[in-house]
């Protein structure tokens, strides 16, 4: 079973979370899919590190700084979105994108209304314009990064109704839904905003540590240490 929610900790508690691991001989291995450094005895896990997206570990979960990183974010609800990049930790640009395509009184985005519904008058056509354009802004700002920046790493929070509409925009994102460097956000966007992209980005940033019940007794000292550790479920 897993125990809380994932917690914020600093370098040295992960470097000690390392060391009890090897003392106590649990395998660690990193999951590249997830950004996560796994650690597990014989039988499942027992700790799940989410390492920073600007660092990458060794064979034995130490980190070091990724020279020259160049990351592009984008996070998409309906009716706004936010795109930003970054080089080496400094934000260069961000772009926040609004559309009219909620309706009023239902409070429902016209994609999903025109697929459960199926009419179109004339405020329905109107939003889904606006839909259609907003997606083409945000890709062809993401083309911009494209073509200006050699991107090292791309992140997304999307609502999973307005993902096929990306993905099929005119103007298409600059990836591919399975690219090897394009990473889900792993981190809830409720209002994706210039402050939420600030958050965001300063949370992927961190470590964040998840421990099964195995797992709280195995790191039962570190987890009472005196070093940092504060919960991170902000919801933006």
């Amino acid at each position: 079973m897993i125990s809380g929610n994932p917690k914020l900790i600093s370098l040295a508690k992960y470097q000690s979370i390392l060391d009890i691991s090897q003392k106590k001989g649990l395998e660690g291995v990193f999951d590249k899919a997830k950004q996560q450094w796994v650690i597990s005895d014989a039988e499942s896990w027992v700790a799940r590190v989410s390492l920073p997206w600007n660092m990458a570990p060794n064979d034995s979960g130490l980190l070091s700084v990724k020279d020259d990183f160049h990351l592009a974010l984008v996070m998409i609800r309906a009716g706004i979105a936010v795109t930003g990049y970054f080089h080496n930790g400094e934000m260069l640009d961000h772009k926040v994108f609004r559309a009219y395509m909620v309706r009023q009184k239902q409070g429902k985005s016209q994609i999903k209304y025109l697929k459960t519904k199926g009419k179109s008058r004339a405020g329905s056509r109107l939003r889904l314009g606006e839909s259609e354009q907003f997606f083409v802004e945000i890709n062809e700002r993401l083309q911009r990064y494209e073509v200006d920046y050699p991107i090292t790493t791309w992140g997304i929070s999307c609502a999973m109704t307005l993902f096929p509409y990306f993905f099929a925009s005119e103007t298409p994102p600059p990836f591919s839904k399975k690219q090897e460097n394009l990473f889900s956000i792993p981190f809830h966007v409720q209002q994706p905003d210039f402050e939420t992209l600030q958050a965001v980005h300063k949370k992927l940033n961190g470590i964040h540590l998840l421990l099964s019940e195995e797992g709280e007794a195995f790191f039962e000292n570190v987890e009472s240490s005196s070093l940092d550790i504060k919960n991170e479920e902000e919801d933006w």
